[in-house]
């Protein structure tokens, strides 16, 4: 019997990857604190084994431990074993890309962020686009959008285009600007905002729709470039002990680059990709219908969507005018019309619609198109998604269950939104605001996530903000709008089996039993037993996708 201890495994894609010319490997991971939902209950078990990508059975203490010699056994060191862990959304592509480009997060002013941008050239020097993103001034003394001019001082020579944290806004320099030829007689566009000062100038900050004014102009990865990034994301997020995510809104060309990379077994990670209506040749994947690669490492049967913006900048559609801006009810992003025809074309070609909506008044108009469309197309057991499901109209939260709509919701957002919400709704709206007991107690599927790079894509950043409403300082005290909370087996099916459920793969994935795909990590800390306060500190050991070892702490 081979042994291996989980400090000293060296297995490499490389060396691990399985073809069909490779002869069946057993491994038996043992001496372990396992956890996995069976029907819903939490389960216990000391053992797992696994031949090449799917799961033989689990073993309790009292059962013996097969002994042949033909088994390659790993001990756990009593470390705790949990299913692969699903973020329901995010943005691989983006993340990825946020690991290249300046890092803007959590920076305490407009020059903080310039400064911080300043230090990034010196170290990556370019002649060509300055990109970034993270910034937020919601975080800044002077709660306002960031200007053209900081930027203009500090780098002439080069456009620069800065991504706000929420993706729903950028902020570029006067040389962006004019390459895109936005001046004061620039209109903004239907579902964006070119925000500009009392004569009329552009400030340098674009939300939404006119955002795309600056990214038609910006080069396109190549193909070389594109997998090489989204390779540098997969192999982080299982780092994190993520096994698979369901990527928010990709293009064709990165469709190819997933296909290519599961053709060379190359990704790290299993990823249920969301096809952009945005893409011009998006009726042209719709035609040719669903794909699966043979491994199921990558997938396509759904569309997403963007109805409205985002909070932070004041794009999220809302019934109600905002509470710091009179006479503002935020943007919706298509027409009514236009809407309800992208819903019927992927309803009715077959394929899961995962709608955007942030705001109350969105949630509404996506719920009552999806309701009018699924009893045209008869395509309720799609399971269509409202993605973040962010702000609710009290009277639409039991209409998820009644639809089949699943809440596709993302547990940091509301620890990080927390003071920003109440100025922006007013505690009237809060009663709807990530109002994650509320659609449970309505019988609602609630899928988790993290939107990353917007948020981390530490998965257990979000199982402790689902479980406290606590940001990393323990505030607020007993949680945000802590009747909102979920149990900690509550948070977990939302990351595991009713995320995979949300991605119509239950059958293969987010339980270990018997014929199940060989997802899972090994991680220090008991997630069932720890403080609550101290879940987001957990770190991972080991990450196993599809019965290869794909992340051992240590070996980053």
């Amino acid at each position: 019997m081979m042994k291996k201890g989980y400090l000293a495994l060296l297995i490499t894609l490389g060396t691990c990857s399985l073809s069909a010319n490779t002869l069946a490997q057993t491994t038996l991971v043992h001496d372990v604190n396992g956890y996995t939902l069976v029907n819903g209950k939490l389960q216990t078990f000391n053992a797992i084994q696994f031949t090449d990508d799917k799961i033989d059975r689990l073993f309790t203490k009292d059962q013996t431990l097969p002994t042949a010699n033909d088994i390659t056994t790993i001990d756990g060191k009593g470390k705790t074993l949990l299913p692969g862990l699903i973020d329901a959304h995010g943005h691989v592509l983006s993340y990825g890309l946020s690991l290249l480009t300046a890092d803007l997060t959590n920076t305490s002013s407009e020059q903080d962020a310039v400064s911080r941008a300043q230090a990034f050239i010196k170290k990556n020097p370019t002649d060509g686009w300055l990109m970034g993103r993270g910034w937020n001034q919601e975080l800044w003394f002077s709660k306002q959008f960031p200007s053209k001019e900081s930027l203009d001082k500090a780098f002439s020579a080069n456009p620069v285009s800065f991504g706000r944290v929420d993706g729903h806004a950028i902020w570029v320099n006067s040389k962006a600007l004019a390459l895109a030829g936005i001046s004061a007689s620039t209109v903004s566009p239907e579902g964006g905002e070119i925000v500009k000062d009392e004569q009329g100038n552009p400030t340098g900050v674009l939300i939404d729709n006119a955002m795309n004014l600056v990214f038609k102009i910006i080069p396109d990865l190549n193909q070389q470039q594109l997998e090489s990034t989204l390779t540098l994301a997969m192999d982080s997020l299982a780092s994190y002990g993520l096994t698979s995510v369901h990527d928010a809104g990709i293009s064709i060309n990165n469709i190819k680059a997933y296909q290519q990379l599961a053709a060379n077994n190359a990704m790290s990670v299993r990823v249920n990709g969301m096809l952009s209506v945005e893409d011009p040749r998006f009726d042209t994947v719709l035609k040719q219908g669903h794909i699966n690669t043979s491994d199921d490492m990558f997938k396509v049967d759904s569309v997403k969507i963007s109805a409205d913006g985002a909070l932070g900048s004041r794009g999220a559609a809302l019934i109600k005018e905002y509470s710091d801006q009179p006479g503002h009810k935020g943007l919706m992003l298509y027409s009514d019309e236009q809407l309800g025809k992208l819903i019927l074309r992927a309803m009715k070609a077959g394929f899961q619609v995962n709608t955007h909506a942030i705001g109350d008044n969105a949630n509404q108009v996506v719920l009552n198109k999806y309701q009018s469309t699924i009893a045209k197309t008869d395509s309720k057991a799609l399971r269509h998604r409202i993605e973040h499901a962010q702000i609710l109209d009290l009277a639409d939260v039991p209409r998820f269950a009644q639809l089949d709509v699943i809440a596709s919701v993302q547990a940091t957002h509301a620890t990080s939104d927390k003071n920003m919400a109440e100025n922006r709704l007013g505690k009237a709206r809060l009663a709807g605001a990530y109002a994650w007991r509320k659609l449970l107690n309505a019988n609602a599927v609630i899928a988790n996530g993290s939107d990353f790079p917007i948020e981390s894509p530490n998965p257990f950043f979000g199982l402790h903000a689902s479980v406290t409403r606590q940001d990393h300082l323990n505030k607020p005290l007993d949680g945000w709008l802590a009747g909102e909370k979920l149990s900690r087996i509550e948070a977990f099916k939302s990351f595991t089996i009713d995320a995979a459920y949300a991605g119509h793969q239950e059958q293969l994935l987010g339980t270990l039993e018997s014929g199940k795909k060989a997802d899972f990590i090994l991680v220090e800390d008991d997630y069932f037993a720890i403080n609550p306060q101290q879940i987001w500190q957990n770190k991972v050991i080991a990450t196993w996708v599809n019965g290869r070892q794909v992340f051992v702490k240590g070996e980053e």
